[in-house]
């Protein structure tokens, strides 16, 4: 195991902490970047444990539907050529006081537009899962919001 993932829990409240210093609020977004099959990207990150949509923090004077697309290609060096559609807005107070989570859907993605990415060290891999078969280790926030976009379940404004 990564030793970030040992590390994290040691720097997370320090991170917090900044972040509420120089942010008050914190805003951060998710991509349901999805390919011809129906399969969904998720990333393994080097830091936390499990699968997760790629996604991150918005920073100042960006937009969301730009973070995405930024998030998109640092993580998995995705080039999405698609407008991002907004699917739902969830607080994630239960995690960090004051975060708020934006989901955005990209249909029509295809593995083949994975590139080089920008962001080093930060993901372990990057894997293509059918919305029914998920690796059991996923977030369940992200668990969640796939169950309420391919199965019909009623979203949960909290992630």
């Amino acid at each position: 195991m990564n030793w970030r993932i040992h590390v994290e829990p040691f720097t997370r409240p320090l991170f917090f902490a900044w972040s509420r210093l120089t942010r008050g609020k914190t805003l951060g977004v998710r991509a349901v970047a999805v390919d011809a099959e129906g399969r969904v990207l998720m990333v393994r990150h080097t830091y936390v444990a499990g699968w997760w949509l790629p996604g991150g923090g918005v920073d100042r004077g960006e937009t969301t539907q730009a973070a995405v697309l930024r998030e998109l290609k640092e993580e998995a060096g995705l080039t999405v050529r698609t407008a991002p559609v907004l699917v739902s807005i969830h607080s994630n107070e239960r995690f960090f006081p004051g975060d708020h989570v934006v989901v955005f859907r990209l249909d029509g993605v295809a593995p083949g537009d994975l590139g080089d990415r920008t962001s080093h060290g930060e993901i372990a891999e990057i894997g293509w899962f059918s919305p029914s078969a998920l690796p059991e280790d996923t977030n369940r926030g992200c668990r969640a919001r796939l169950a309420e976009i391919f199965d019909g379940v009623q979203t949960d404004t909290n992630w």
